[in-house]
């Protein structure tokens, strides 16, 4: 699932709290799902935890090898 996807459905203290979960803020998370900004590794294993992997790292910073990290082959 995209993040936009996922924060669509959120209502405003749902966000609030994924965004402190993940210490960044809605609007940065906002601005991640709309494209404007790239999540950084850090935020973006956050948000994989946090959504219990419904948005994963692959999605978010496809230009990172998580294969390689997570020891595993890539797809």
């Amino acid at each position: 699932m995209s993040l936009h996807a996922y924060i669509k459905v959120l209502d405003k203290a749902k966000l609030d709290d994924l965004a402190e979960r993940c210490d960044t803020t809605a609007g940065q998370l906002k601005q991640i799902a709309y494209g404007n900004r790239r999540a950084s590794v850090v935020l973006a294993v956050s948000l994989e935890r946090e959504t219990q992997g419904e948005v994963t790292c692959v999605q978010l910073r496809p230009d990172v090898d998580w294969a390689y990290l997570r020891g595993t082959k890539a797809a």
